[in-house]
């Protein structure tokens, strides 16, 4: 996969990269990342890339020229069947499902956006999809980049240690991940579930499963009821419940 990034602070993302599992990714030659900013085609001696809105307001937006000239020589270096996403406050929610549609293209264009945004017809023109990563506002669109850079690239064959890591992560299976210990067997008078050092597989699996579905029942009761739990699910969601109830002190 290549991965063209179109930003004003270029060296954010290629320092960022070189480092864990995408460092690692790139030296073995499965994913790409180039970084390219709209500055190289801004043509008056200050390098300009921005002005201001039309309609007042305050902040900056970046200019169309500049920016889509640097779109365009970036999607000139991705593969045909490439896709190009703006990262953005607006933009649809980034999930583990698009992620995985993403793991699955030849290329992607990621446009990071800063100040109050780029010019919407840059966006009508060039540009397939706006993603963000939260409902919240960041400085610029570089650390939702590269969020979604980490999320696809750990999906590619052979990236991870063990692919089998991925397929168990959280938001796969629509739930959260069930909690994981390593030795000491015991730290500080806490001790791994036993069922985790009993070497009964079969338990180990269901006790994960209702780990998980606690858990997200918990933290994420909106993926709960997104879900058709089967009559086993259920079951093991209410024993869960029943479990962490019997064990709260009384009030």
């Amino acid at each position: 996969m290549r991965i063209e990034v179109v930003t004003l602070f270029p060296e954010f993302v290629t320092e960022a990269v070189r480092v864990g599992v995408l460092g690692r990714a790139i030296e073995r030659g499965t994913v790409t990342v180039n970084a390219s900013t709209p500055r190289e085609f801004a043509t008056d001696v200050h390098k300009t890339v921005d002005d201001r809105p039309y309609g007042g307001g305050p902040g900056m937006v970046l200019k169309i020229e500049p920016t889509r000239t640097s779109i365009r020589a970036a999607k000139a270096r991705l593969p045909e069947g490439s896709r190009s996403v703006y990262l953005a406050a607006d933009g649809v929610p980034l999930t583990q499902a698009k992620a995985q549609q993403l793991a699955q293209l030849p290329g992607l264009m990621l446009l990071a956006g800063r100040y109050e945004g780029v010019d919407e017809r840059l966006i009508e023109s060039e540009i397939d999809e706006c993603m963000s990563i939260g409902d919240y506002v960041l400085s610029g669109g570089e650390l939702p980049a590269l969020v979604l850079i980490d999320a696809v690239v750990r999906l590619l064959p052979g990236v991870l240690g063990d692919d089998e890591s991925a397929q168990q992560d959280s938001f796969v299976a629509g739930l959260l991940d069930w909690p994981h210990y390593t030795r000491p067997e015991v730290f500080e008078g806490k001790s791994v579930p036993a069922v985790l050092v009993g070497g009964n597989h079969a338990a180990i699996r269901r006790w994960r499963e209702q780990q998980a579905l606690g858990r997200t029942w918990l933290r994420r009761p909106d993926l709960i009821q997104k879900l058709q739990l089967t009559a086993e699910q259920q079951r093991l969601l209410q024993e869960f419940l029943a479990k962490r109830e019997a064990s709260s002190p009384p009030v």
